[in-house]
């Protein structure tokens, strides 16, 4: 992730393909949080838990985010 522009274009694109993936919205959303978008970061996480309420990352990732911790 070293080019986190690349990375939110190339998961936008997974998103579309694979709507219905709890993963390509949980990576969308690490992307957006390399570029300091912490908005579209929750949005995307929160996306993940709808498609998939295990996904702990996403938890932890929004507990941190409106926490401040990040």
């Amino acid at each position: 992730m070293q080019k986190p522009d690349d990375a939110v274009e190339i998961f936008k694109i997974n998103v579309e393909l694979y709507p219905e993936s709890f993963n390509v919205y949980d990576s969308l959303a690490e992307a957006y949080m390399l570029k300091g978008e912490k908005e579209l970061a929750v949005k995307n996480y929160q996306k993940s838990l709808e498609l998939n309420p295990n996904n702990t990352n996403a938890t932890d990732m929004i507990s941190r985010i409106l926490g401040g911790q990040h």
